[in-house]
């Protein structure tokens, strides 16, 4: 069967088993966008580039199925350079397909021409230039393949038009050949004898459990593990839910601004089990001076990450899943040979009491106070919202006051840090989820970045919730500032009337719905959740002066953490 390159495409994206993609059409990638009319594959048209790609991202975070993307050459492929850096950073499948100028035109500074591939070496696990017809279905399923096996994350396929254009005989490749990729997926048997040795003899011992536990779809496995040892978890910013709040064992989240029992649980422990999370800076702080009684056992489906920052007594490479529950059939005949721990548990909860997550509970307002309002958005609705944040304190807020039962219901941007990843994620999180309420605690600052793509989510009848927490400021930068450089507030007052956030929303097709006094917030939060046939995004007037805490200042050590106001 002859096809076009651009069909060959667009069919190698069906037997992929592709059900959506968000994209934006151009010069380049015209052929591509004339089989889609006839394709049973969904197409999101977004405003932006970028739009596309946190749309795909928040698919795949929501759904665990690589997300897609479709735009075109030069400016339309360097505005999706975000969505990528953000997903390499977060492990996130993601494939990218651009378009590019002809072959013959490549290295010309051709209309829209981009080295597009040269641009996104060095944050996608691999790319492609595809210079023969021919090659796309075997490209395509090599590029699922590597975006979603071994630690997951973002590849790109750059189309030149011609060979869109061009024709070829239609096959489907039986299995990909990549000589050069092979993940290692099994631990070593010796490395994981030698974890439970030390799991079952250690005195204060704690799980640190990161993002790669969510994206090895290994919750069932760590509770097992959890369960069977009564060791007490942390969960990273991106594994909040993969061991339930409500469960006796999990701490919380760790780091710069975690609570004080996850953050000390780690500085005290005599072993840290490392599950899939790599030794970031938000969580080590000052790195010599992090946990600096433990010893470590490490594993990853990386072997880049063991070693990278701190040594591993016990590194194991492998599919964190696979690990535990082999770790879990090592250790489970050594029950009842455990030290016991329960000094340490006891210890542990009494930071828990002493020192939680807390606010000035006892002010009526206006100005709102933030965390009451991710309180009550929280009670007013169930354990299978979705919720979908930016970047800055509204994020640590929203990761700190709602309770997470389940892995896939917190999406956001964690390595990169990307203000506007919010908005657009919770599009593509509501795509692939349709049967969830979808959330979005966002910043007025954040918002501002992406608030076109709710063109798109009416478009394109896509109902989500916004939460704008309006404190006029870029809220992160601004605690800095006060913090750090005695209150010379450079460049961070945004306004709380410029825009009119209700307007905007409203011209956009939205339900606009401002918030000023907490007598207000359950009304409209309701009223929110009543709307399914468009979105509705609420501005909520919050407090400029709030900060969020606790906080370890950077370059400090986390056993200097600041729980208030009054420790400053």
């Amino acid at each position: 069967m002859k096809l076009t390159g651009a069909q060959a495409l667009i069919k190698s994206l069906e037997m992929q088993g592709v059900e959506v993609v968000f994209g934006l059409p151009g010069g380049a990638i015209l052929p591509v966008y004339d089989p889609l009319l006839d394709s049973s594959i969904r197409h999101i048209l977004v405003r932006h580039e970028q739009g596309a790609g946190h749309a795909a991202e928040g698919y795949a975070q929501a759904t665990g199925k690589p997300g897609v993307a479709i735009v075109t050459s030069g400016p339309a492929a360097t505005n999706i350079v975000t969505p990528l850096a953000d997903a390499y950073m977060d492990s996130i499948p993601l494939v990218v397909i651009t378009g590019q100028v002809a072959t013959s035109t490549i290295g010309t500074d051709a209309f829209q021409e981009a080295d597009t591939t040269g641009i996104t070496m060095s944050i996608t696990k691999h790319n492609w230039l595809i210079t023969d017809a021919n090659d796309i279905p075997r490209v395509v399923r090599e590029a699922f393949h590597v975006a979603t096996t071994g630690r997951p994350g973002p590849v790109l396929i750059d189309l030149p038009k011609n060979v869109s254009n061009s024709t070829m005989e239609w096959y489907w490749p039986r299995q990909v050949s990549l000589p050069g990729y092979k993940p290692t997926t099994k631990g070593h048997p010796k490395m994981i004898k030698e974890a439970a040795k030390m799991i079952a003899s250690a005195e204060k011992p704690v799980f640190y459990v990161g993002g790669g536990v969510v994206r090895a779809k290994g919750a069932e496995s760590l509770r097992r593990l959890v369960d069977l040892t009564q060791i007490p978890t942390v969960t990273t910013l991106m594994a909040r839910g993969v061991l339930p709040d409500s469960h006796p064992m999990c701490l919380g989240m760790p780091g710069m601004h975690g609570n004080y029992a996850a953050v000390t649980s780690m500085q005290k422990a005599d072993l840290l089990i490392v599950l899939g999370a790599r030794f970031d800076d938000r969580v080590t702080g000052k790195v010599d001076a992090f946990a600096p009684n433990a010893k470590v056992i490490h594993i990853d489906i990386d072997p880049a990450e063991l070693g990278k920052i701190r040594h591993a007594e016990v590194p194991i490479v492998g599919d964190v899943k696979s690990v535990m529950d082999d770790l879990f059939a090592e250790l489970e005949p050594l029950q009842g040979h455990f030290r016991d721990i329960s000094p340490w548990r006891k210890e542990i909860k009494s930071w828990q009491d002493t020192y939680p997550y807390s606010y000035d509970r006892a002010h009526e307002g206006p100005p709102l106070k933030p965390q009451m309002v991710i309180e009550r958005i929280r009670d007013l609705n169930d354990e299978d919202t979705i919720v979908v944040s930016g970047v800055g304190q509204h994020q640590m807020w929203a990761s700190q006051y709602w309770q997470f039962e389940k892995p896939n219901m917190w999406i956001n941007s964690g390595g990169l840090g990307t203000m506007g990843f919010a908005v657009p994620a919770a599009i593509g999180a509501k795509v692939g989820r349709p049967d969830r309420t979808v959330w979005v605690i966002d910043g007025d600052g954040c918002f501002q970045m992406t608030a076109q793509e709710l063109v798109t989510a009416t478009t394109e009848r896509i109902p989500i919730k916004v939460a704008i927490l309006n404190n006029a400021y870029l809220g992160m930068v601004r605690q800095w500032q006060e913090m750090f450089y005695e209150e010379r507030y450079s460049e961070v007052y945004l306004s709380p009337d410029l825009p009119d956030y209700v307007k905007w929303a409203e011209a956009m097709g939205c339900v606009g719905i401002r918030v000023v006094h907490p007598s207000e917030i359950d009304a409209a939060i309701e009223k929110a959740n009543s709307i399914t046939d468009r979105p509705v995004v609420i501005d909520f007037r919050t407090d400029t002066q709030e900060k969020v805490f606790p906080m370890v200042p950077a370059g400090k050590s986390n056993d200097e953490i600041v729980l208030g106001e009054d420790e400053l």
